[in-house]
């Protein structure tokens, strides 16, 4: 566990700094991708349109299970690999960690968004807040466009950097690996529609098992986040609202992070939405805060986010010396 949390605390810190080079992997398929191909062939091979919906359950609770004993077996064998080499297979090892965190991408994802309003107005915001939500970006406002960024930080905060830290953290390469493939999944085929409905049900259940504790756990660190850029009154707001408003969400998970970020920031998040021409209507988290975010607002949750990756970074690295002092 000691080493783990080092190896953690170092891949952390690689991920802040570095993130994804694109150039990387416009030559080599990221790991992710991978799992997504896997998952698609899956899709392909047994969710036949004619197959009746007790099939297609049975058929994807199977699949997703095979997917995640091989990718818990890849975990084991990658890390066995590594073991023997020393410091150069830690370092091998950090480097696949870092691979799998979000934090520079999220941010970097996120600020563009702010960059777009700014430098292309309401266009601008629209075609960046269009690479990383779901919803239909010709129906947003700049007050909308900046609440999606908003909440797409704060939400992949929880299941782009906690979790897999999380899952890292208790199981090594084998729990970080399981989990991205069933977020992989989650995102592919775990949508209530017509053709996933059943398919992805299990992977759909199964993210929502695995996301609940980093759900929770994120609170603490957006907190974290908004008392090191705000004071303790936009902490305590944080985790007054999450613990209030967090179930007004349609998920059991992505409410938590949220509702945090709403409280910390003063404003609300979440209401009414549209995803693919069908309209969303959920209750506004934190409705007693401000209802028009502004492009200061996503500044203002960029800071908060890099406050509480480093306060993520900060604790694992207390547990690692702790774990090495007893």
């Amino acid at each position: 566990m000691t080493e783990t949390l080092f190896l953690l605390f170092f891949a952390l810190v690689l991920d802040r700094l570095v993130g994804d080079p694109e150039k990387l992997w416009r030559r080599v398929p990221h790991p992710v991708v991978l799992f997504g191909r896997a998952i698609g062939l899956m899709d392909k091979l047994f969710n036949g349109k004619r197959l009746s919906a007790d099939t297609k359950r049975f058929n994807g609770a199977v699949g997703i299970a095979v997917l995640l004993a091989a990718s818990v077996f890849l975990g084991v064998l990658v890390h066995r690999l590594l073991g023997p080499l020393g410091l150069i297979g830690a370092i091998v090892e950090i480097v696949v960690v870092a691979i799998f965190l979000a934090q520079k991408s999220l941010y970097d994802h996120v600020r563009a968004v702010s960059s777009g309003l700014k430098r292309g107005g309401l266009e601008g915001g629209r075609q960046a807040v269009s690479m990383i939500v779901g919803r239909d970006p010709a129906t947003l406002d700049e007050p909308a466009v900046c609440r999606a960024g908003i909440e797409s930080l704060a939400e992949n905060f929880s299941d782009g950097v906690v979790a897999p830290a999380l899952w890292y953290a208790l199981f090594g390469l084998p729990g970080l690996f399981a989990y991205k493939m069933l977020n992989t999944a989650d995102s592919m085929i775990g949508h209530k529609n017509a053709k996933y409905l059943d398919f992805g049900w299990a992977s759909a259940r199964l993210d929502d098992l695995a996301n609940w504790p980093a759900a929770r756990l994120s609170i603490a660190f957006i907190a974290a986040g908004a008392w090191l850029r705000k004071g303790w009154a936009a902490a305590r707001a944080a985790i007054g609202t999450a613990l209030r408003d967090s179930g007004l969400h349609r998920s059991p998970n992505s409410g938590w992070p949220e509702a945090a970020m709403a409280g910390a920031l003063g404003i609300g998040l979440a209401g009414p939405r549209i995803y693919g021409g069908t309209r969303v209507d959920e209750p506004m988290m934190n409705a007693s805060g401000r209802t028009v975010a502004t492009i200061a607002d996503i500044d203002l949750s960029l800071r908060i986010f890099s406050a509480a990756c480093a306060a993520l970074a900060g604790v694992v690295l207390l547990a690692a010396l702790l774990s090495a002092l007893l």
